[in-house]
């Protein structure tokens, strides 16, 4: 979801080969191993969504399964702005678009330019979603969220909706001299016990870097439609330039696999490559235990740029859906979805040497 920081840099390291990462010119860190999806390709193209809606682009995934429908919110980019739309299926690979279940919000609102990325819980009773909100975005035709990128809330007794914004509800915001001072985006919601954790997409600056830093956090609350306690230190360093995240619990191991977005650098920042971390605790996470997931290297349709993910297990492999514009571009604009897959069980690749 990188939409704002463009810089004058070159990427160093010309090829990516396994026994090679790439070196990026900022000094950024590489996953040095691969669990390599298989790709299937494209299943949702944009340009053709309910009063062109998605004519711009189809991009920011999140999908869910309930009651044999398969459900993807995704920013579909209109000549209104970027909105969070719905799409079904009950194959993973054709989708019938609905359109967009979040409208703007009114002049000054936090949403006021922009409400995409609805990510999803279901408490047992009712649908909770946390939602991307920003007042600013660039000029028109494109209208690309610009910072600050905030966490706002709905909920629906269903999961197709309707959606009812909950504009008293502020989960968290950013903080001035943080790591999340920037954007504090929502992201997976897990419950742990007696209270639920969200690993929200947090960018910060800090001083002397060219670029923006971008990580996870984890916030905490007891009260879905009450506020949230964001950690003081991110989930991992803000050197790791990822955003987003999509959980898998593998119960066989007893271990979670987070699936986030890395931003690489070439010319400019762009989203390179989906990356899985793993650790046995929600609570700690070791920045060395991560792998690329897709990237150039085997997605069959795009061989640059890869977008955020979205993971759903399904029978004995695991869907991981993402966005990319296609060929060489990294353009944040005519994006489609595409689909690629795990095996399951799943686990760490050889060599990580820390657990």
């Amino acid at each position: 979801m990188i939409k704002a920081c463009v810089v004058s840099a070159m990427l160093v390291a010309a090829a990516v080969s396994a026994a090679e990462p790439p070196k990026y010119s900022d000094g950024r860190p590489a996953a040095t191993l691969r669990m390599d999806a298989k790709d299937h390709g494209i299943v949702l193209r944009c340009g053709d969504g309910p009063g062109k809606c998605d004519e711009l682009g189809a991009r920011d995934v999140w999908v869910f399964e309930a009651g044999g429908t398969y459900y993807m919110h995704y920013d579909a980019a209109g000549p209104r702005g970027w909105l969070c739309s719905l799409a079904l299926s009950t194959d993973l690979v054709t989708w019938q678009k609905k359109g967009p279940v979040l409208d703007l919000g009114r002049p000054g609102d936090d949403d006021s330019k922009s409400a995409s990325y609805g990510v999803t819980y279901h408490d047992g009773r009712g649908w909770h979603m946390f939602y991307l909100g920003t007042p600013n975005v660039t000029p028109p035709p494109n209208l690309v969220p610009m910072f600050p990128y905030l966490t706002m809330k709905a909920k629906a007794s269903a999961p197709g909706g309707p959606w009812i914004k909950q504009k008293g509800v502020v989960p968290f915001r950013t903080k001035p001299g943080t790591y999340y001072s920037l954007t504090a985006s929502p992201g997976q919601v897990v419950r742990n016990g007696d209270e639920f954790l969200q690993f929200f997409s947090a960018t910060t600056r800090k001083s002397g870097n060219p670029c923006v830093q971008r990580t996870l956090g984890i916030a905490r609350t007891k009260d879905l439609d009450g506020p949230w306690t964001v950690d003081a230190a991110p989930m991992v360093p803000i050197e790791e330039q990822i955003e987003n995240s999509s959980i898998y619990y593998e119960k066989s191991s007893k271990t979670w696999f987070l699936f986030t977005n890395h931003i690489g650098i070439d010319g400019g920042e762009y989203t390179d490559a989906v990356w899985v971390y793993w650790s046995r605790d929600l609570n700690k996470w070791d920045p060395r235990n991560k792998a690329v997931v897709l990237d150039g290297r085997n997605c069959t349709w795009s061989r640059k740029c890869i977008g955020l993910p979205s993971v759903v297990p399904v029978g004995k492999r695991l869907a991981v859906f993402y966005d990319a514009p296609g060929g060489d571009s990294m353009s944040h604009m005519r994006r489609h979805v595409g689909l690629a897959w795990l095996d399951l069980p799943l686990s760490p690749p050889a060599g990580n040497g820390t657990e």
